[in-house]
């Protein structure tokens, strides 16, 4: 009987997260305003009363979900997973609930890699789209068939829910042509750029300068992380999988398999939102679940 904790990503925000965690605890306070501190900026601000707009700033929006994820966690008692997997960015907080980063170290790390992306979404115009109701093997054929634009799966979120990543041109080629193979949907996100691509180079070069440069411990559980759905304990390897994991498709669906054949019975989510215990159940329909948000 494990008990796993599982931590969200990138699309999780809403305006109001934090807010009544901020107003009725107060270590969370003392964390939001370290977190203030360390930003430059009154994060706290916008995620307690910023528009979504304002929200979905990629530079707001990652710190705003490690903040909710980890105060949450730091300020729940009686909190011990026996292993931890988080969504893209979700990663990061899973590094601080399994101790592997202080919190300091893991906000400086978010904000340098939301940065990053930023600039490399600057530099690529691009895009990401979701295909629903298709195998993923016919989806990853279909997108070898593009051979001059950037497509690639980017997250294996569930069965039958796989999104892609690329140039915009690459993505609208893909999403005509996986529609004819089948597709119930293939519909373009709005979001900044083609993250967990080819394209998000120049910034995995950013983000590794930053991890060579900061202290990883040894975890007090394993970490399933996203670029093989494996799990490590090991903080050099921990490392270098954070920095592939930005130019690495999010193998979601294999690490919820993966943690269940590893004894996993239980599946918390914490942060906001739940869409992982919805795609836990779509990959393990008979996991009990639940969310801390």
């Amino acid at each position: 009987m494990k008990h796993a904790f599982v931590f969200p990503g990138q699309g999780a925000q809403f305006s109001g997260m934090g807010k009544n965690l901020y107003e009725t605890n107060s270590l969370a306070k003392e964390y939001f305003e370290k977190a203030n501190e360390i930003l430059g900026f009154r994060i706290t601000d916008i995620m307690f009363g910023g528009t979504d707009e304002e929200l979905k700033q990629t530079n707001v929006t990652q710190p705003a979900i490690f903040l909710h994820s980890v105060i949450l966690f730091e300020t729940t008692p009686d909190l011990k997973p026996d292993m931890v997997a988080g969504h893209s960015l979700g990663e990061f907080s899973a590094l601080v609930a399994n101790r592997v980063l202080s919190f300091e170290d893991g906000l400086r790390l978010v904000a340098k890699r939301a940065a990053a992306m930023q600039r490399a979404c600057e530099i690529n115009p691009s895009t990401m789209a979701a295909v629903l109701g298709l195998e993923d093997a016919v989806i990853e054929n279909t997108l070898k068939e593009i051979t001059d634009e950037v497509v690639v799966p980017a997250n294996y979120n569930s069965p039958g829910q796989l999104v892609i990543s690329g140039s915009i041109e690459g993505i609208n080629i893909a999403c005509e042509k996986l529609k004819a193979a089948g597709a119930k949907r293939a519909l373009v996100l709005q979001v900044g750029g083609a993250f967990h691509s080819p394209l998000m180079e120049p910034a995995r070069e950013e983000l590794a300068a930053a991890i060579a440069e900061t202290h990883f411990n040894n975890p007090t559980c394993p970490v399933y992380q996203n670029v093989d759905a494996q799990p490590y304990i090991d903080p050099a390897m921990i490392k270098q999988n954070l920095i592939n994991q930005l130019t690495s498709p999010v193998r979601w669906t294999q690490t919820v398999q993966k943690m269940v054949e590893n004894g996993a019975t239980q599946f918390t989510e914490v942060g906001p939102g739940s869409v992982l215990q919805g795609l836990v159940k779509k990959i393990a329909k008979d996991m009990v679940t639940s969310g801390i948000n």
